[in-house]
């Protein structure tokens, strides 16, 4: 079983495709290729992670809508963190979780990592090697050394694994807030 990570899909948002310059020329071509790029790696065990912003719009108030994309998505175990547009009938569809901000053990030594849809300066265990996983910021900022943005719009819209969020960790500099938050002192 592998655990995959994405965040702000905005399935069903039209707006979306320019506010964040997504290459698709509708708003059905942008759900189809998102789904189909899930089902590229998230297998039939596996666990997705969406960081919240998995709908907005009108069509994220219609729960016929909602369902028939739940049903779309790959792997056993689908949760959700709750984001700024997850509201109502997002919140009802069947996910296996539903929370703001998780410590979900993964990687290499198994160490919690924090899930929040919001970027964080620091979080439990942050001093001993757990990463941030964060959305919100669709292609804004694609994060730090230690927290790192896992939305589709950074990733070329693709789930993503600890072992690549890993490696772009290594890639990203220091958080220039960081020794204000986190002195060595401590």
């Amino acid at each position: 079983m592998t655990i995959w990570y994405t965040a702000d899909t905005h399935f069903g948002h039209e707006n979306i495709l320019s506010h964040c310059k997504r290459p698709f020329s509708t708003v059905t071509q942008m759900d189809a290729a998102l789904i189909e790029n899930m089902w590229k790696v998230v297998g039939p065990e596996d666990q997705m992670w969406i960081l919240g912003d998995f709908a907005f719009g009108a069509k994220a108030k219609d729960p016929a809508y909602l369902e028939s994309i739940f049903l779309q998505l790959p792997g056993a175990e689908k949760h959700l963190i709750i984001g700024n547009h997850d509201l109502g009938p997002t919140l009802q569809l069947p996910w296996a979780s539903v929370s703001h901000l998780v410590e979900l053990p993964d990687g290499p030594n198994g160490q919690a990592n924090t899930l929040c849809h919001y970027p964080m300066i620091t979080w439990n265990q942050a001093r001993k090697g757990a990463l941030q996983l964060f959305g919100h910021v669709h292609n804004n900022w694609r994060g730090s050394n230690n927290s790192v943005n896992v939305g589709m719009d950074v990733w070329d819209f693709m789930p993503v694994s600890f072992n690549d969020i890993a490696r772009r960790a290594k890639t990203l500099p220091k958080n220039k807030h960081w020794d204000d938050v986190e002195p060595r002192s401590r």
